[in-house]
């Protein structure tokens, strides 16, 4: 496993996305777990609703590894609902529609974080060197068009020729069809072979041993450190 890419050497490099370029904002999960028990009137302690909502996250993205499918995000609300013996013949879409929207508000009162402020600069010295660049994100509570606020936010869409979530693809990582979706993508821009696309992520599975797999090159962050891919840009 290579410790320190040479990243300028690739035509393309594909990013994941939290844990990679973003993380949590600290408040937001926990406004999430409580607006979660008050909206669908969970009469169980906040800590109980957390750990809960912790385990379903948690359970489906393992099975979405497992298969390289995609649980939809509703999907999971009712298996959460259902956990707590809540009728989810009670909630129907235009409820979960609103839960959502309510959701995204606080997403964006609460944004994600940049894992290292040197991002900007390095994207954009990566975008001036004429490598082009995708983000290909695993989702669950976080639909991939709130994501594309959050990197607009950010400013950060400039540098990234397309973004590829698995709620619209319907795959996700380390499956072989998401990273043929963002190859395909990538062969509309130039015909770049594989070897000489990167990808960059924290999850040894979904991002390293994926991206392996399908013929990427591949660089695992470890730790939450950005430090290791060298940000100053050149």
């Amino acid at each position: 496993m290579e410790r320190i890419p040479e990243l300028y050497k690739y035509k393309h490099i594909s990013f994941d996305l939290w844990l990679t370029l973003i993380r949590s904002n600290p408040e937001f999960k926990n406004k999430r777990n409580l607006l979660f028990k008050n909206y669908f009137g969970i009469n169980k302690p906040i800590d109980e609703v957390a750990l809960l909502i912790r385990k379903f996250d948690v359970l489906t993205n393992t099975i979405n590894e497992k298969v390289g499918k995609n649980f939809d995000t509703y999907e999971i609300y009712y298996l959460i609902m259902d956990a707590f013996g809540i009728d989810i013949d009670s909630y129907e879409r235009k409820h979960l529609d609103e839960f959502y929207s309510l959701n995204e508000a606080l997403l964006l009162e609460y944004k994600p974080i940049l894992l290292s402020d040197k991002i900007p600069d390095f994207l954009k010295s990566l975008h001036e060197a004429g490598i082009t660049m995708n983000i290909l994100s695993n989702t669950a509570f976080i639909k991939g068009h709130s994501l594309r606020k959050i990197i607009a936010h950010y400013e950060l869409d400039r540098y990234f020729t397309f973004q590829a979530y698995s709620d619209e693809t319907g795959f996700s990582k380390p499956g072989t069809e998401m990273y043929q979706y963002a190859y395909d993508k990538i062969l509309e821009i130039s015909d770049i072979a594989k070897q000489d696309i990167l990808h960059v992520g924290d999850n040894m599975i979904s991002d390293y041993d994926g991206a392996l797999r399908f013929g990427f090159k591949a660089h695992l962050i470890i730790n939450n450190q950005l430090n290791e891919l060298n940000l100053q840009p050149v």
